[in-house]
This record gives structure tokens, sequence and C-alpha cells, in this order.
């Protein structure tokens, strides 16, 4: 029996159940002690014999006085309050596994390593806990053997191409040995850009309340103290983000427009629901139905966004998915007079 309400349709059912009967004994009991009185018995019942008693008299005794409130309305106002909270707590008993869920699932997006869910309550919440709590062990395992192979690849081919560089010198043939050179430089670039990819999707970070303008101007500092041509102009206050998300989306799309324009141009749009970023380049932009295909890993374009001018294909992957761990959107628009404009949104909500 007290397994049969140990599920989220048992205890519903239950409560409802207790609602409508107590709301049902209550209307039964006020319309017998103040409901209408009943019909008058037929007239050959209400003759009575002088000096006796009338049957109606002794079959229906007096009732006590209707109360001035009397009449249908405190039952019906009992029914209504009764189903009221019977329906409210149903709809929570139902709505909270839900929303435990959701906030394990929230808390999961943000760290893999959050606390598990709580495994009590009804049957099916139990078993949807539990089912929760297996997946983020498994991911978490996952990920902790994806670290451990990273870093076994990392040391066990970065040995082998050092040595063959070594090697190198040893051929005579200049034009031969530019070429291997030119392959090793681009397996050691495409190894250490995955590197940082994966790293960049396993890092989480907590938001911290930063103001963005200082950030995106030590930027345009930094590189500008290395030769490149980079300003920015706008304002906007104090945001929450992650900080090492944030500056490896900005690194990225500055180092993107500087390689393919040699110049950038960094603009601030505040908001009231979100503050716009907008890295902006003269370069030879990328055609419309391409800007969605650069963000995926290890895509290049011919001509002149190609491997041959620098870059393994990763840069927008990484800056796009910055932007997402940011809760934001970053997209691509042609730059007016031709280039090519980044935009990053970051909502203030």
């Amino acid at each position: 029996m007290r397994a049969r309400f140990d599920t989220l349709f048992g205890r519903l059912f239950g409560v409802l159940f207790v609602a409508i009967v107590l709301a049902h004994l209550l209307a039964f009991t006020w319309f017998r002690l103040y409901g209408p009185p009943p019909p008058p018995p037929p007239p050959e019942f209400s003759q009575t014999i002088e000096g006796q008693p009338s049957p109606h008299d002794s079959r229906y005794p007096p009732r006590p006085p209707r109360p001035w409130f009397g009449g249908p309305i405190v039952p019906l106002t009992f029914q209504f309050i009764t189903l009221m909270v019977a329906a409210w707590y149903g709809a929570k008993l139902l709505s909270r596994p839900i929303q435990r869920l959701s906030d394990a699932a929230e808390r999961l997006s943000e760290d893999l390593d959050s606390p598990p869910l709580d495994e009590s309550g009804p049957r099916e919440a139990r078993q949807a806990a539990h089912t929760f709590n297996l997946m983020q062990r498994r991911i978490r395992e996952q990920v902790q053997q994806r670290a451990r192979m990273l870093g076994a690849v990392s040391h066990d081919l970065r040995t082998p191409l050092s040595r063959l560089k070594l090697r190198l010198e040893n051929i005579s043939d200049d034009k031969l040995q530019s070429q291997m050179r030119q392959d090793l430089n681009d397996m050691i670039a495409m190894l250490d850009a995955t590197l940082t990819y994966l790293h960049e999707q396993r890092t989480s970070e907590a938001l911290q309340l930063m103001d963005v303008q200082a950030l995106v101007e030590s930027l345009c500092e930094n590189a500008q103290d290395q030769g490149a041509d980079v300003h920015v102009s706008g304002h906007c206050a104090p945001l929450p983000v992650q900080p090492m998300a944030l500056r490896s989306c900005l690194n990225n799309l500055m180092d993107n427009a500087l390689r393919y324009a040699g110049q950038a141009r960094i603009e601030l749009h505040d908001q009231r629901e979100q503050l716009l970023i907008c890295v902006i380049d003269h370069g030879p932009g990328i055609a419309e139905d391409k800007r969605e295909a650069v963000f995926e890993p290890f895509f290049r374009l011919e001509g002149s966004r190609n491997r041959n001018s620098g870059g393994v294909g990763l840069g927008m992957t990484i800056a796009r998915e910055a932007a997402q761990r940011l809760g934001g959107q970053l997209n691509l628009e042609e730059t007016p007079g031709g280039g090519l404009t980044a935009i990053i949104r970051l909502p203030r909500t």
C-alpha cells in the first residue's frame, strides 16, 4: 500500500481525493443541519388524534436556527478553498522534481564538479536524480580520460617532431629542407591549437563583475606595444563575465583581423539589455554563405584566408564557444566598404 503512494501519481491522486472527500463531507453535514426542511407528509398522515402528538412532530424534530451567513455559501466556499489548496500543492508536487533537474543541469553546465542531485522524493524523482547523477559521473570520467589522453598525445608527439626538426639540418637539399620544415611547423601549430581548443572547452570559471572597457583597452595596448595597428572606441558599464573566456574570445578575433587585414578597430556599444563588442577590419572579408562555416573546427577558406596566411582553423571556433560560455552570441557581418565585422553580443540580464 505504501508503495502505491510513493509515486507522483499516487501522491497527487491522494491529495485530490482527500480534498474532495472533505469538501463533500462538510457540504453534507451543513445541509443536513441547516438545510431547508423536508416536504410535509401526505394529508392522511397529518391528521392527529386529539391529545396525541403529530407524526410530523415526532419524525421531523425541529432543526437549529440557520446562521445569519447560512445558505450554500459556506460549503461552497470551503469546497473552493480546499480544491484550490489541493491544486496548488499538486502543481508544486509535479513541478518540484523538474525544477530540481533544471537547477542541477544549469550547475552542471557551469561546473562538472558540482554536487550531485539529492536522490529523494517520489519514485520517479529518485529515478531521474539517479540517472542524472550517473550521467554526471560518466561525463566527468570521460573529461578526465580525455585530459590524460591529451597530456599523453602532447608529450608523445612533441618528442618525435622535435627530433625530426633536428634531423632536417642533415638534408642538403635546401628546397626540400624548407618544405619539410614548413610541414613540421604546421603540424606543431595544429597540435598546439588543438590542445588549446580542447583546454578551452573543459575550462570553467565563475562570473565576475568586470570593467569590460578596461579589459578591451588593455588588450589593445598590449597589441600596440607589439607593433599592431589596433584602436578602440566607445564606453560601457561593468558587466558580469568570465574573464578568461572574454579574453580568449577577443584575442582570437583580434588575431584574425590582424592576420588577414593588418589592422583592427574595436567598438563598444552599451545598450540597456546587452553589450555589443564589434571587432572591425577592412580585409578581404568572407562570403555570406561561408560565414557560418568558418566556426567549424579546422575549416579554412580558399584564397587569402587559408593556412598559408597563418592559423589552422580553430581561432573562430574558440571565439564562438567562448562567447557562448558567456551567455552571448558571436556573428559575422560585412564591414561597410569591405572587410569583416565580428559582433559579440553579451546580455546584461
